[in-house]
């Protein structure tokens, strides 16, 4: 893990970027960079020891934001559906930090399975192509997460950033994530959509895993940057809602429609080859998961 590092984290009070923030507070002055529009952000922050900065990616300077830290992990991401202010912030913003933050060490951008094109079930490769696969219910979030990849790329080599884009698929623990969202509607009786071309399969990371990884994800990053797919057991919204139904004694409903996102499996050969395998068994994460977010449930075997 690192320790007595200067640390910045971008969105440090989402769901995958909590835990992040909480573990790595304990060993190393971090900082946490968003709008902190909702005050109860700022405030777990700061419980946590992170030292808050306010501001905006898509329209503020970055004159308040040191220019001394050794490392810096992107998890900020923009979905408001305006192209304008979602590129400003995601893709422009990026850029600007990346200057602003230059002396790093090294720097980990948090990109997306959503940068590629559909290509039924067959698992994307790093060198795949790109495309628009959220269009259907996040219609900016596919481009521009494709574009802060270009700029994360042109500021690796413009002022020399060791830089490492890992694509990450299916985040989830006990600070929620996809998995606990169908739990939650499974809980209220809900169907859980699911595309027609089934089944949905993705790369499920417990958050212990990807905590675990951000250190090596630092160690690999280059000049130009290194681009890895990040993700765990290959693992289908059929199969995860099965188990967690069995667990809470619900079968799960699914409704089957084009207006959601199909499978965008991983080939995982490259990151096991980089930063190595996770540890977390997916049954097990998901039991945590329930545990931790609905302790009033007793679980059955």
């Amino acid at each position: 893990m690192l320790k007595n590092e200067k640390i910045l984290i971008t969105g440090p009070a989402s769901q995958v970027a909590l835990p992040i923030a909480r573990e790595f507070a304990k060993h190393n002055e971090v900082h946490g960079l968003a709008r902190f529009s909702n005050p109860a952000d700022r405030g777990v922050m700061e419980s946590l020891g992170v030292k808050c900065i306010p501001a905006d990616l898509a329209k503020d300077s970055f004159d308040n934001v040191p220019e001394d830290f050794t490392y810096v992990l992107d998890f900020a991401v923009l979905k408001s559906g305006n192209f304008d202010y979602d590129m400003a912030a995601n893709a422009e913003g990026l850029g600007r930090l990346m200057y602003r933050t230059r002396k790093a060490k090294a720097w980990l951008h948090c990109s997306t399975g959503g940068v590629y094109q559909l290509d039924g079930h067959n698992p994307r490769k790093e060198t795949d192509a790109l495309g628009d696969n959220h269009h259907t219910i996040l219609p900016t979030y596919s481009i521009t997460k494709i574009a802060a990849e270009a700029m994360a790329r042109f500021a690796a080599r413009q002022w020399n950033i060791p830089t490492t884009i890992a694509r990450l698929s299916v985040p989830y623990g006990n600070n929620g994530g996809w998995p606990s969202m169908h739990l939650d509607a499974m809980l209220a009786g809900q169907p859980v959509a699911v595309h027609t071309d089934k089944p949905s399969a993705y790369n499920l990371l417990h958050e212990d895993d990807y905590i675990a990884q951000i250190p090596t994800l630092l160690h690999v990053a280059a000049v130009p940057a290194t681009v890895t797919n990040w993700g765990g057991a290959s693992v289908s919204i059929e199969e995860w809602c099965a188990y967690i139904g069995q667990l809470i004694g619900k079968e799960p409903k699914f409704l089957y429609t084009d207006q959601t996102l199909p499978s965008i499996p991983m080939d995982l050969t490259r990151m096991h080859q980089l930063i190595g395998s996770t540890q977390v068994d997916w049954h097990d994460g998901i039991r945590r998961m329930i545990q931790a977010r609905h302790p009033e449930l007793t679980l059955r075997q």
